[in-house]
C-alpha cells in the first residue's frame, strides 16, 4: 500500500510538471512582454505592428497593376487593372506608362503604409517606456525595397533605449516580409517590353522557364490585353493591362470579321 501511494504521488507530480510545461509554452510570450525580459529590439516590435499592413498593400496593388488607386485602368471582373503599356490609337504599339515599375511600386507601398508606420513608432516608444526605458528616437526616413523573395522595410533613424546604466543603441530598424513580388515585376517588365515592341507576348515561354509560374492572357474586344501572373506554390498574383497595336472591333489583319 505504501509503495502504491508513492507511485500515485509520482504520477500526480509528473502530470503537474507536464501541465506546467504546457502553460509556460502557451503564456511565455505574454510573460516576456509583461515582465520586460522579451526581445527588446525595435525591429521585433515593428515587424509585428506593420507586417499585416504591408501585406495588405501588396495584395491590393498586385491586383491593380501596381497601383493603390489606379487612374488609367481597365475594369476586369471588378478589378481596376492599371495599364502599364498603353496607346489609345489603333495600329500603334503601346508606350510604357511606368518604365521604372519596381521603383513605382516601392513608392506606392511606402505611401500607403506611412501613417500606420508612424503610429507603430509612437506605440513602440510607449511600449518601451512602460517597461522602464527612456526612449530617444531621431526622426528618420522609411524606405521600401523589393528584393528576391522578400520585401524589406527599413527605418533610417537612431533609436536609443536607456534603463539605468544599460544603454542600447540602434542605428536603424528593419522589417522583412516574405513575398516574391520582385520576380513578378521582373516577368511583367519582360512581357511589357514585348508588348511595346511587337504588340503581343508569348506566355508559354515564361511558364517553360519558371515552372512555378502560371501566365494567363485575356484579349478584350477593345484591344486591351489582361495578363495575370500567378505563383503556383504560394498563390501570389500580379495582374496588369496593356493596349498595343489594337484593331477596331470586328477588324483584324486588314479584314473585317
Amino acid at each position: 500500500m505504501k509503495r502504491r501511494g508513492q507511485v500515485t504521488i509520482f504520477v500526480i507530480i509528473g502530470i503537474l510538471i507536464v501541465a506546467l510545461g504546457i502553460l509556460i509554452y502557451i503564456f511565455y510570450p505574454k510573460l516576456q512582454s509583461t515582465l520586460g525580459f522579451g526581445d527588446e529590439r525595435p525591429s521585433v516590435y515593428l515587424q509585428k505592428c506593420i507586417e499585416e499592413k504591408v501585406s495588405e498593400s501588396v495584395e491590393i496593388l498586385s491586383s491593380q497593376g501596381g497601383s493603390i488607386e489606379p487612374e488609367n485602368y481597365y475594369l476586369y471582373k471588378d478589378d481596376k487593372i492599371e495599364y502599364l503599356c498603353y496607346n489609345e490609337e489603333y495600329y500603334l504599339p503601346c508606350i510604357m506608362q511606368k518604365p521604372m515599375l519596381k521603383n513605382s511600386i516601392e513608392e506606392e507601398i511606402k505611401k500607403n503604409i506611412e501613417d500606420d508606420f508612424a503610429t507603430c513608432l509612437k506605440n513602440m516608444d510607449e511600449s518601451f517606456k512602460k517597461r522602464g526605458y527612456q526612449v530617444k528616437r531621431e526622426a528618420g526616413e522609411i524606405g521600401i525595397e523589393l528584393l528576391p523573395n522578400i520585401i524589406s522595410l527599413y527605418f533610417e533613424g537612431k533609436i536609443v533605449l536607456t534603463k539605468g546604466e544599460d544603454v542600447k543603441t540602434y542605428d536603424s530598424a528593419k522589417v522583412v516580409i516574405t513575398n516574391n513580388l520582385y520576380e513578378m515585376i521582373s516577368i511583367a517588365n519582360s512581357i511589357l517590353n514585348w508588348e511595346a515592341t511587337y504588340g503581343d507576348a508569348e506566355t508559354t515561354t515564361y511558364m517553360n522557364y519558371y515552372h512555378d509560374l502560371k501566365v494567363e492572357k485575356y484579349k478584350q474586344s477593345d484591344g486591351t490585353t489582361i495578363y495575370i501572373l500567378t505563383n503556383r506554390d504560394t498563390g501570389e498574383k500580379f495582374q496588369f493591362a496593356s493596349r498595343s497595336i489594337a484593331w477596331p472591333e470586328g477588324y483584324e489583319g486588314g479584314e473585317f470579321r
